[in-house]
């Protein structure tokens, strides 16, 4: 029986360690550098335009750009540390526990921030954007909105073949940012068109749902789509792309 045992772990080992995980591992990574690169340019222009025009919109989704780029980069740490090949299945899948609960924790914090700002902007100071710069944050938004399903497309499949959770998790906050960026258009729009000055902070809160379920699923361990089988997600969220 102990022999039995040594050999199903040896076969587990070799099939932790073989030239198809390996390729995707690197693609992972590949994916990862894509998203720190994307996030640093998208998370600076959006802070400096929503401080430049008192947008809580574009500074939520700046801050939201902020949080993507900490998860990138807690995500390549724990990639780097299965490429090095001195780590072994326990101690990889030890690193994305930790991870995706980082991850979930500040957008807790995020969720916070958007409920405290549109709170002071609707009651206290009575915020008023300056539409002035309402082009460039859609113009933000609508890159985010072609770009973010395809990459997080990708992301879905390399984490299902390599059943990590902490791409899955990775790949949920760019589907979130690709549904936060149709909230920041319709909201810098709908404010430049119509003057409302409190329909920025209002529409600043539909963010707080997808944020919340993004974080209890990271924290808790759930499945991105709330299913099992990972290609299953990355079906349904291809089918919702193409919607």
């Amino acid at each position: 029986m102990p022999a039995r045992i040594e050999d199903r772990s040896l076969e587990q080992l070799v099939g932790y360690k073989t030239p198809e995980r390996a390729d995707d591992v690197r693609l992972a990574l590949l994916l990862t550098y894509i998203t720190l690169g994307w996030m640093t340019i998208e998370g600076a222009a959006s802070l400096l335009l929503g401080w430049a025009s008192k947008s809580l919109l574009l500074e939520a989704f700046g801050i939201d750009s902020i949080i993507e780029l900490f998860s990138a980069t807690v995500l390549l740490w724990r990639l780097r540390i299965e490429a090095s090949g001195r780590a072994d299945e326990a101690q990889v899948e030890a690193v994305e526990h930790r991870a995706s609960r980082l991850v979930g924790y500040t957008l807790y914090f995020l969720v916070a921030y958007v409920v405290f700002n549109s709170a002071y902007g609707l009651f206290i100071a009575h915020r008023i954007t300056d539409t002035h710069e309402s082009a460039w944050g859609i113009l933000i938004g609508l890159v985010a909105k072609i770009g973010m399903p395809i990459l997080a497309g990708y992301k879905l499949q390399v984490a299902a073949r390599l059943n990590s959770r902490a791409l899955r998790a990775d790949a949920v906050e760019s589907i979130t940012c690709g549904y936060l960026s149709i909230v920041l258009m319709v909201g810098l729009a709908a404010t430049r068109l119509l003057g409302w000055w409190w329909l920025d902070s209002v529409a600043a809160l539909a963010l707080i749902p997808f944020l919340i379920k993004e974080a209890r699923e990271a924290i808790h361990g759930e499945s991105c789509c709330g299913c099992d089988d990972p290609s299953s997600c990355a079906s349904i969220y291809s089918e919702k792309g193409r919607g």
